[in-house]
């Protein structure tokens, strides 16, 4: 029987939405726990409002903080992969009882809430990095989270995209839509393609659109050129320390420019451009060196749309769709890095 060190030393633990609300045959995160069991590991799972941090107290014999975590240990069921889906077992987890831990006590964390990033996600990547200072591994690291926000990251590499502007000035947003005649305009919070709107420079409310996007103004949205290449999909592929490990195509619905799967996109098989496979590598030592260990980029027709952090997906689809143990092997690269 392994002693509590070793089982510590094979804990991993996932800060998610309510267990509840997740959809096992979609979810990302439920892949990647199960991959941690399969390697082996302890699962537990925690939610924001779980993390602490107590002060040394007075009487305290060693300086410094203590970050803590009300977790809960989970053992999941085996999913298996059909034709049409996946088949779900039920239950599908078990939890054991909540346990107050310290967080160095887990040498993994997997931040995987869901956007959106306000203020309990910020605070919580804080308390993360506290964590950090004692030695635990954050995936993905907390001060890249909060400095890598999902639109305007990928703008560092604004040379592969299609043209783009960052803005809250409704005349220069006017300029750059009657430039390119046809837009997509993406608030910078925003996620599984909600509020995303398509637009051109012909439309009678294009000037009204822009005062209700900025907000009158007061926050800056991004606007990009419409790539008609979105009619054939839109492409996530997920990279792991840098490496692009899978990909599926995501087809829009009839009458439909987002290809989101949220929004009724339709998930297909797919592999790599060369095109596809030099922007990875051209983002790969970025994402290395902040600590940005599971992303998921979008590409539609060769051009950068999206670098994601938070909460990549799409981790199912390219398991049952291309036939890739992508958690497996994202959980082996973690092990092995």
């Amino acid at each position: 029987m392994p002693s509590r060190a070793e089982a510590a030393s094979r804990s991993q633990l996932f800060l998610v939405d309510p267990i509840q609300r997740l959809r096992p045959g979609k979810d990302s995160s439920v892949a990647l726990m199960q991959a941690a069991q399969r390697a082996g590991h302890q699962v537990w799972i925690c939610s924001l409002a779980d993390l602490a941090v107590e002060g040394q107290r007075a009487d305290a014999t060693q300086p410094g903080h203590r970050p803590t975590v009300l977790a809960q240990p989970a053992r999941l069921a085996e999913i298996r992969p059909t034709p049409a889906g996946w088949e779900i077992p039920e239950p599908w987890v078990e939890l054991g009882e909540p346990q107050r831990r310290p967080l160095d006590a887990f040498p993994w964390v997997w931040m995987r809430k869901d956007p959106p990033v306000d203020e309990a996600y910020l605070y919580a990547t804080h308390l993360l990095e506290l964590a950090e200072q004692a030695g635990v591994r954050v995936l993905n690291r907390p001060a890249s989270l909060r400095a890598w926000n999902e639109k305007l990251g990928a703008m560092r590499f604004s040379h592969l995209m299609a043209p783009t502007l960052v803005s809250g000035n409704i005349e220069q947003l006017s300029a750059f839509v009657a430039e390119h005649g046809e837009v997509v305009l993406k608030p910078l919070g925003g996620r599984a393609g909600q509020g995303v709107v398509r637009s051109e420079a012909r439309a009678p409310g294009l000037r009204a659109l822009l005062e209700l996007v900025t907000n009158q103004g007061q926050l800056p949205v991004m606007a990009q050129a419409f790539l008609p290449e979105v009619v054939a999909g839109d492409k996530r592929i997920l990279l792991v320390n840098g490496e692009p490990l899978g990909a599926v195509n995501r087809r829009p619905s009839p009458g439909e420019f987002r290809s989101n799967l949220a929004v009724g996109g339709e998930p297909e098989a797919t592999a790599l451009t060369d095109a596809e496979r030099r922007i990875c590598a051209e983002l790969a030592p970025a994402l290395r060196a902040a600590g940005l260990f599971f992303v998921g980029i979008d590409v539609i027709g060769d051009r950068l749309s999206e670098i994601n952090v938070t909460s990549p997906t799409g981790v199912r689809e390219i398991e049952r769709l291309g036939g890739v143990p992508l958690a497996d092997l994202t959980i082996e690269a973690l092990l092995a890095s």
